[in-house]
């Protein structure tokens, strides 16, 4: 398999051996520049490093521009079509553009375009979706195939880099999820430009994780993905968190809070599931923090009666027990205080928090 080159999306390096990074889209209206800036501060804290905005016409470019001013999360232009919104994008301040050349139209706006990603020295991501094959390779192959789908994506390359460009990321997408492995197989054999990994519509969270997790999975496991998107109909934060657990499940990304919770029996007097899951969800922010810092890791207990929950909870960095309505809050193997349960995810997070932010715990 052939070692892929390196590119690089703002701060964050792309292919030659830097981690799989994980990608997300935002999906409220490109011209709302409040709800765009709002929803990549959640990607942020999700984990998300890299963000790509759909930019559908001259307004959306011109909110891209106002966007890129206002984070420093690196930004991906999605364009179909118009080479003019492409351009307009780069000269926005883009980090990467995304174009599929076959639907950007003659080689002299192709060029355009190449020529301006030149000048800002930004990668392009060459796109090929299976729903939108050129013509005469879905009549060669008859229909969509593995084979059609890398042909197409090498033919782009090529086509590319015979302007003069190998500043490039591949991305080959298929809902099939043997169509989608067996095409990487091919293109990965073929080219050394960084590829961007993905199921495309996946479909709902209960299905599009289980196809996600293997077809991503398979992929990552075959030594192929230098940069990744969850594809799911559902809020973009979700396709984020899901992403980094299936680097983590493969020893990919190093866990930075082991949590542990209990499976509840007859003896749990409070609502740990609700609690579990709403201390899991807030403690992605601080788990981010960790993950850039290098540093080592920490385990939160979340445990729900009186048998196995204060040794747990004692055993972990931080851990929390619960009683009947109340639950004893500990760190290092203290107890700390007892809080009432409509108070206890709350109180334990801010502890966390604090230490890990103000008293350097582990940063």
């Amino acid at each position: 398999m052939t070692a892929t080159r390196q590119v690089r999306c703002k701060d964050v390096l792309i292919g030659g051996g830097a981690p799989c990074s994980i990608q997300s889209m935002t999906n409220v209206d490109s011209r709302d520049e409040a709800a765009l800036l709002d929803q990549i501060c959640r990607l942020k804290d999700a984990g998300c490093q890299i963000v790509r905005i759909a930019v559908p016409d001259m307004e959306s470019a011109q909110i891209f521009a106002q966007v890129r001013r206002k984070t420093s999360m690196p930004l991906v232009a999605d364009i179909h079509f118009d080479y003019r919104l492409a351009i307009a994008a780069i000269e926005a301040g883009a980090d990467k553009i995304r174009i599929n050349p076959g639907n950007i139209g003659s080689p002299d706006r192709i060029r355009a375009v190449v020529e301006a990603a030149k000048v800002r020295e930004i990668p392009i991501r060459v796109g090929v979706n299976s729903g939108s094959l050129e013509k005469d390779i879905l009549k060669k192959y008859g229909g969509v195939t593995a084979e059609g789908l890398a042909e197409s994506a090498l033919r782009n390359i090529k086509y590319i880099e015979d302007m003069d460009y190998g500043n490039l990321v591949v991305s080959i997408k298929s809902s099939d999820v043997k169509v989608n492995y067996d095409a990487h197989k091919i293109l990965a054999e073929a080219t050394d430009v960084p590829i961007h990994i993905g199921i495309t519509e996946a479909g709902t969270p209960k299905r599009g994780k289980i196809k996600s997790a293997i077809g991503l999975g398979a992929l990552l496991l075959a030594g192929i993905g230098d940069t990744m998107r969850v594809s799911l109909t559902v809020d973009p934060l979700e396709e984020v968190k899901f992403a980094a657990e299936i680097l983590r499940s493969l020893g990919l990304r190093k866990s930075c809070i082991n949590l542990i919770s209990c499976p509840t029996c007859g003896r749990t007097k409070i609502d740990l599931k609700g609690l579990a899951e709403e201390i899991e969800e807030k403690l992605s922010p601080i788990e981010s923090k960790l993950s850039s810092s290098g540093k080592d890791g920490i385990t939160v207990a979340v445990m729900g009666c009186a048998v196995n929950g204060p040794g747990e909870a004692k055993e972990a960095d931080f851990g929390l027990a619960g009683g009947d309505g109340k639950g004893l809050i500990f760190a290092k193997g203290e107890i700390i205080k007892t809080v009432d349960e409509e108070d206890l995810a709350a109180e334990f997070l801010k502890i966390i928090e604090d230490t890990v932010y103000f008293l350097h715990f582990t940063i």
